[in-house]
């Protein structure tokens, strides 16, 4: 037998038996999804878990997380501390078994925790994994113990170093680099959203989180304790902040349903989107499941008796859908369950049934409470019900007029689209461009086999402040919607997408590198959210990165682009007292040529993908930006712009 078969031979030498922790290393986008940006700050997120997990066993009420100068992370709580005694089975102690070993912990014997976040059992052990190194101390029966760890092995026995009137956990880790090639950069806004979410979800836990890279005016380390005292209802009156509201309290309950522990916070505003976030033990399940359904059913049984009793729906010539009974809603449902049952590893779709029937029936009580003691309220309430099915019933036909251009042949595309030759969506993107100018240009810089452009006209409709028949009604979204091929509305949901057609899987929104251009991309990511957020879920979403500058050596000399004025100045440098720059005002100031090797060559471009770190954060985020109320935005705006001219 040849060398070369021999070496090609599959054989039983050829299976990898890979230890836990090894393959946590080789296939880490199994254990944290990806090991980009969300994936590093997942590992921040399952150390956590483990306190959470304490809090909500009764035996936590403080939770202290610092970002430190070397970008590692520590996180401390005043918990029971992980055991360090002996483990019968391994005979090493417990902590060295919790932090090395997949699949241990207490969250799997119910005496411990009755309910936890991460039962799929890899936690802080997975973070141990790809951490270089990790530190665990814990306070507990007097004394202060650690380990160590590297690459999720351990480099000594669980030591005693010192004694301590204190108890609970304190884990350090570096995030490997060799496992995080692209950033181990920890982004604190986003980890500091996720405490302040933590906070509201767990009513009377006290977190602070300390960014010691940074500095504010006073010269003290950046940072945020977020502690709350209303939970729920606290939180639904921080996510509409900036919006108006319809009733003056939040309605919300909080207790036991057939031995499931439910929580709902809801509010009504003068808004035309509906707005719910949705949780089981402390994870956002993005997808919803039964906790969701059960809160739908609740709320549209309970306020369709009432307006039917009221006789408020006597003159309405149709029947009022489940739809209507929550436009201008923002409601947070909260369960805690023993055993979740998720739909697929992300855990962002509940799938036990029993708890749908404890939610309706919490919700049910709540609202039926609610409406008898508040009259006045329940009113306003079922009038707005009425509004939106009659804007409903006004959008349908809006929406059938979209669809029925959208389904036709080629010649039913906008006239302004300069479509792509290829015809697989997989390979082909399309370019909204903010204006014909800029549209010309792009139309002559493209790549015509795959790359088609929708030049549009000026700014798009505000969708925040706009009832949804006059958004199906606007040319330029008409023109959006027919040129994706997409469409939207069915009998059981007027609101679901239907992808099936979607004739790009790139959708790139081109504007000017200004204050406007900034307006008209935000604009438009406010409509891909509100009505068609799943484009976004499903990364089909990009921005592109026209320059700032072209530096040149003199005025004839080819010269280098500049994406910010950092870039800019190093250039200048470069190219000394000779040095021209030009500033790119808007795209159709660069010629064909310029626009294609900076902004749409995928050879050379840089570009944005659109994501969704926290939906609630999002949510929040553009009702304040793009709504009615000015003050949240001003402040928003001072707080981040860097130059802006604030008016209302």
């Amino acid at each position: 037998m040849s060398e070369e078969i021999k070496k090609s031979e599959y054989s039983a030498d050829s299976i990898q038996a890979l230890e836990g922790m090894e393959h946590v290393r080789m296939r880490p986008s199994m254990y944290i999804g990806d090991v980009g940006v969300r994936g590093l700050h997942h590992l921040v997120y399952e150390v956590v878990d483990n306190s959470i997990d304490e809090a909500m066993a009764g035996h936590c009420d403080k939770i202290d997380v610092w970002i430190n100068e070397d970008n590692s992370i520590s996180v401390l709580d005043n918990g029971r501390g992980i055991p360090v005694g002996i483990h019968k089975k391994e005979g090493v102690s417990a902590l060295q078994v919790v932090m090395t070993k997949i699949g241990a912990g207490g969250k799997f014997d119910k005496d411990s925790y009755k309910v936890s976040g991460g039962l799929h059992g890899v936690g802080v052990s997975c973070v141990n994994a790809l951490s270089k190194p990790l530190k665990a101390t814990v306070y507990k029966d007097g004394k202060i113990w650690e380990q160590e760890y590297e690459e999720g092995k351990a480099l000594y026995p669980v030591r005693a170093v010192g004694d301590t009137d204190k108890r609970g956990t304190m884990v350090t880790f570096l995030p490997d680099k060799s496992i995080f090639k692209e950033t181990t950069e920890f982004n604190y806004e986003t980890l500091a959203s996720r405490m302040r979410e933590l906070s509201f979800l767990n009513q009377g836990l006290t977190i602070s989180i300390t960014d010691k890279r940074n500095k504010d005016e006073k010269g003290e380390f950046i940072g945020e304790v977020f502690h709350s005292t209303k939970g729920l209802a606290e939180f639904v009156e921080y996510l509409d902040a900036a919006r108006e509201q319809l009733i003056s309290t939040v309605i919300s309950v909080s207790g036991e349903k057939n031995g499931i522990p439910v929580e709902v916070a809801m509010v009504y505003n003068t808004s035309y989107s509906e707005n719910l976030h949705s949780y089981v033990n402390n994870i956002n399940t993005h997808e919803g499941g039964t906790h969701l359904s059960g809160f739908r059913r609740g709320l549209t049984h309970t306020l369709k008796k009432y307006a039917e009793a009221s006789g408020m729906l006597s003159k309405l010539k149709f029947d009022i859908a489940g739809d209507d009974f929550r436009e201008g809603l923002t409601a947070i449902i909260s369960v805690k369950v023993a055993e979740p049952q998720f739909e697929g590893q992300t855990k962002t779709k509940l799938g036990n049934r029993e708890v749908s029937a404890a939610v309706s029936q919490a919700v049910s009580e709540m609202l039926t409470d609610y409406l008898e003691e508040n009259p006045d309220d329940a009113k306003i309430i079922v009038q707005k019900v009425i509004l939106a099915a009659q804007a409903r019933h006004a959008a349908t036909k809006a929406r059938e007029m979209v669809q029925r251009k959208t389904v036709m042949s080629i010649g039913g595309l906008p006239g302004k689209l300069s479509d792509c030759s290829e015809t697989d969506p997989a390979k082909c993107e399309v370019f909204l461009v903010e204006g014909d100018s800029a549209g010309g240009t792009a139309k002559q810089g493209r790549d015509r086999f795959f790359q088609a452009i929708l030049p549009l006209r000026g700014k798009i409709l505000n969708v925040e402040k706009a009832m949804q028949h006059k958004v199906f009604e606007n040319e330029e979204i008409k023109n959006i919607f027919t040129a994706l091929g997409v469409t939207i509305g069915t009998e059981e949901d007027s609101k679901a997408l239907n992808l099936s057609k979607l004739r790009y899987h790139k959708i790139v929104i081109m504007c000017d590198a200004d204050v406007d251009g900034s307006h008209i991309a935000t604009l438009i990511l406010t409509f891909f959210y509100r009505y068609m957020k799943e484009l976004i879920e499903k990364g089909h979403i990009y921005i592109a990165a026209p320059p700032l500058y072209l530096v040149k050596r003199g005025a004839k000399g080819k010269g280098e682009y500049a994406w910010d004025d950092d870039q800019r100045d190093r250039l200048v440098l470069k190219y000394g007292d000779n040095a021209k720059i030009q500033r790119y005002k808007g795209l159709g100031e660069m010629n064909a040529v310029q626009l294609w090797e900076t902004t749409m060559d995928p050879e050379r471009r840089t570009m944005r993908q659109v994501i969704i770190e926290n939906d609630v954060e999002a949510d929040r985020v553009f009702s304040m930006l793009m709504g009615d109320e000015v003050p949240p935005r001003r402040e928003f705006i001072e707080k981040n712009a860097i130059y802006a001219n604030i008016d209302a």
